[in-house]
């Protein structure tokens, strides 16, 4: 039997410094990148890393599904450079807003949902699909009376829960990744439930917070504001991308496509979307470096990270935990492995949210394999681990969505954040205890 006094356990315990670093560090507010450079240095070092292991573990890495879910969202970033070039993605929102007859606060509250739900899970990113909105539906908001405070609650709600449902965007691309769990039914039992949750209790806070901030927190409306006007192109290239983005996420769904999949996928939309446009090969191509160059920086994130957790691996980090954990299952049963996963993740562990959900995989994956825990539940505890984190802390997505929305009012977007997150988590507990 394994006592506290284990030397075994005891130093499994020493090698999970880095990742407890790691959380000290990020909640200090340290820079996500080079806050992952130390830990995994300081892992390096417990793990008895040489110079050459150290480096075998980085050539490793390039060929890690870390590695490849960056690779994908560098890609990402590069088929919206297309999309704006190709003026689509102004295209999608202009024809969302305008179909919708915004003539009201609700009007104007539901289109402006429905173009960030739509425009953020296409390109993968919140800080993207909301820079592209903005514009467009900022002298819209100020023409119904929409507040500053209210447009930002949407930009942030909307767009966290968006990140969970676009077929290619970072958080699906590694849920499904590392479950295995097919993407339909993570739409239905997962993604889909708590996307709906947060759009339905988000719906009755802006409800409140516009009552409250009308006066308080108005635009000025602009005099004399140029709107965007789809041009013949911009229809023929958005036609274009919808066709094939539709066809390319069904025959995925039929054929089981591995996540390499997406890699040609993003490729090919943006050469059909640019030549669609008008643009050359060469200029599309420019575009999508142009793009890709943006996120280098995550890239090498996700580089850093696998050596990351390996090393924490070595030095018996994971199986401590594992072991001191095992003890409260006697209790908890496995729905505690499910809800304890979520609320680490919830409150414990920050950063980018591929890394926390790669982290909380490794951390409980010895559990989760040894007492058979259902993949569905787990994946929805990776879920709401990292939407909550994003709703409850003042992190870049929210301060992001305050900067589009031109606003400042960081307590409203907390009130509607734990109400939310609130919500998130009473779903968690429910799911675990009914299907772990």
């Amino acid at each position: 039997m394994t006592t506290p006094f284990d030397p075994e356990l005891l130093k499994g315990l020493v090698g999970l410094a880095p990742l407890l670093v790691y959380i000290v560090l990020v909640f200090r507010d340290m820079e996500i990148l080079p806050a992952t450079a130390i830990c995994v240095i300081l892992g390096g070092i417990l793990s008895h890393q040489s110079l050459t292991s150290f480096a075998a573990a980085f050539a490793n890495a390039m060929g890690s599904f870390l590695a490849l879910v960056g690779l994908i969202i560098m890609l990402g970033r590069g088929l919206g450079e297309v999309l704006c070039a190709t003026k689509v993605s102004h295209t999608i929102v202009h024809r969302i807003i305008y179909s919708v007859g915004v003539d009201s606060e609700k009007k104007a509250m539901f289109g402006i949902m429905a173009a960030c739900l739509v425009m953020v899970g296409l390109l993968g990113t919140m800080a993207g699909g909301n820079a592209i909105i903005a514009p467009i539906v900022l002298p819209i908001a100020a023409a119904v009376g929409l507040s500053r405070s209210t447009v930002a609650v949407i930009f942030q709600a909307v767009g966290e829960e968006a990140l969970i449902l676009g077929p290619f965007t970072p958080p699906v691309i590694t849920l499904l990744g590392l479950t295995k769990i097919s993407y339909g039914s993570m739409l239905l039992f997962v993604s889909g439930p708590v996307a709906l949750i947060t759009l339905v209790v988000t719906w009755f806070m802006i409800q409140r917070i516009q009552a409250r901030t009308k006066d308080s927190a108005a635009y000025e409306e602009p005099e004399n504001t140029e709107r965007f006007e789809p041009t013949r192109e911009s229809h023929r290239a958005t036609i274009v991308f919808c066709a094939v983005f539709l066809a390319a996420v069904l025959y995925g769904i039929a054929v089981k496509a591995p996540t390499s999949f997406v890699v040609v996928i993003m490729l090919g939309l943006a050469l059909a979307t640019g030549f669609a446009g008008g643009l050359k090969l060469g200029e599309i191509l420019e575009l999508v470096v142009k793009g890709m160059a943006g996120n280098v920086g995550l890239f090498l994130l996700f580089l850093l990270l696998d050596p990351f957790i390996v090393f924490v691996q070595q030095a018996g980090g994971f199986n401590a935990l594992a072991q001191l954990i095992k003890p409260m299952m006697e209790f908890g049963g496995k729905p505690f492995i499910v809800i304890s996963g979520g609320f680490l993740g919830a409150f414990g562990i920050s950063g980018a949210t591929v890394a926390t959900m790669k982290l909380l995989n490794e951390m409980f994956n010895p559990l989760l394999s040894r007492y058979g825990v259902s993949l569905l539940a787990w994946s929805l505890a990776l879920v709401v681990a990292t939407r909550v984190n994003n709703f409850v802390f003042p992190g870049a997505n929210m301060v992001s969505s305050l900067g589009f929305a031109e606003s400042s009012d960081m307590k409203s977007m907390l009130r509607n954040g734990w109400m939310v997150a609130l919500c998130q988590l009473t779903f968690l507990v429910l799911f675990s205890i009914a299907t772990a």
